[in-house]
């Protein structure tokens, strides 16, 4: 038996606009934290996307530009945070409330607003 999608204050799917947070990394987090203001799994996702795109968003740019071995160690981050997007992504549209060590203490905080 199918539970009943649970709708949003944009009128989408919770598990559709949670994983929206995520599409654009950091970006779609912020812009999903500010519009949505009634569910809570959807703000969570919003939230941890902030809290765990933007911070490595601006280590791979600092980390780019170091010479010799900056490049290499900034491509290897940004392979991770590929992998990390696509999961986050994935547990999201699944409806589950996957939390991230450290960030996810933030994002909970953050959807309880």
């Amino acid at each position: 038996m199918e539970t009943p999608k649970t709708k949003t204050t944009l009128g989408i799917d919770e598990n559709i606009e949670a994983l929206l947070s995520y599409v654009l990394g950091w970006v779609s987090g912020v812009i999903l934290l500010a519009l949505e203001r009634d569910n809570p799994f959807v703000r969570f996702h919003a939230a941890q996307s902030l809290a765990v795109f933007l911070p490595l968003f601006v280590m791979i740019i600092i980390i780019g530009a170091l010479p010799f071995v900056g490049w290499a160690l900034s491509w290897m981050i940004s392979i991770f945070t590929l992998l990390l997007w696509l999961f986050l992504m994935f547990k999201a549209f699944k409806g589950e409330k996957y939390k991230l060590p450290i960030v996810g203490d933030f994002a909970e905080k953050q959807s309880s607003l």
